[in-house]
């Protein structure tokens, strides 16, 4: 009973130096966006600023167009999870239910390919974009977020659908249900935790990509948040940080917003009451 206690305590509190861990550089962030360019310069930084100030924000916006960065992002991020879990849903399907030689393949190299660098890849896609006529767009840009991101929401949703129990397609066929009818009508509604939290994946990928981003988009009005935010670095590499950690704080919230909205669908059990004894 003591050993079973003492383990437990010791969970507990790895736990809690993991969060610990995790939420220092975003309180640190909250705390550096609040303050003045007096506290910011102090040699003896705390937590919490003596005299907050929202002047951070107003700088930030008055110095760079973070609305139209953001609308930017938003529209490139949106679009790419939507695309991406359209296409990965079917394919992950096929690739669950039918085990042949060839859906063992795509599987590894699903895997493999989440290995390649980014430099490795950003060459070749920007020619195909450069032949394409999509280079400073944000169409080729969410191009290359869904095929980025389509390997990973293939291996999430291939998941997802093997534990789907074959049980309620076979049900579904015998009332003379196909296919596509299975898949929509059974299979997509139990599979929606895990189309939401694929979703997500990909449109956190994207709202924070930054190498792509700065590659291919060329002029300002183009440029998604994160490049955006670079602007907030001098030439000779001082960063103006006040209205850096307040530009950064907003471009965090998006994120933080739609995972708590959504969490809940994430984190519930996939098929509560899809089965009954």
């Amino acid at each position: 009973m003591r050993t079973s206690t003492t383990g437990r305590v010791g969970q507990y509190a790895a736990l809690f130096a993991y969060l610990v861990f995790l939420a220092f550089p975003f309180l640190w962030l909250v705390s550096t966006a609040f303050k003045s360019p007096r506290e910011l310069g102090s040699l003896h930084p705390t937590w919490i600023p003596r005299d907050p100030t929202l002047d951070n924000f107003r700088q930030a916006f008055d110095e760079q167009p973070l609305l139209r960065a953001a609308g930017n992002s938003l529209l490139a991020a949106s679009a790419a999870a939507v695309i991406a879990v359209l296409i990965a849903t079917p394919l992950a399907y096929v690739m669950a239910r039918h085990r042949t030689r060839l859906a063992k393949a795509a599987t590894g190299w699903v895997v493999v390919s989440q290995a390649f660098p980014l430099v490795l890849v950003i060459i070749p896609l920007f020619l195909v974009l450069k032949n394409l006529h999509l280079i400073n767009s944000l169409v080729g840009l969410v191009l290359v977020y869904v095929v980025w991101a389509l390997p990973f929401a293939l291996w999430m949703l291939v998941g997802y659908v093997r534990a789907v129990p074959t049980d309620l397609e076979e049900a579904a066929a015998v009332d003379g249900a196909g296919r596509l009818r299975t898949l929509v009508s059974v299979t997509a509604p139990l599979l929606a935790p895990g189309i939401v939290a694929t979703a997500l994946f990909a449109f956190i990928t994207a709202w924070n990509e930054f190498f792509f981003a700065l590659v291919l988009l060329k002029t300002s009005d183009k440029q998604t948040l994160p490049v955006v935010l670079t602007h907030f670095i001098g030439a000779e590499g001082v960063a103006d940080l006040g209205p850096l950690a307040a530009a950064a704080f907003l471009a965090t919230l998006p994120s933080l917003i739609i995972f708590a909205i959504i969490q809940r669908r994430i984190t519930g059990g996939m098929l509560a009451g899809a089965v009954k004894s």
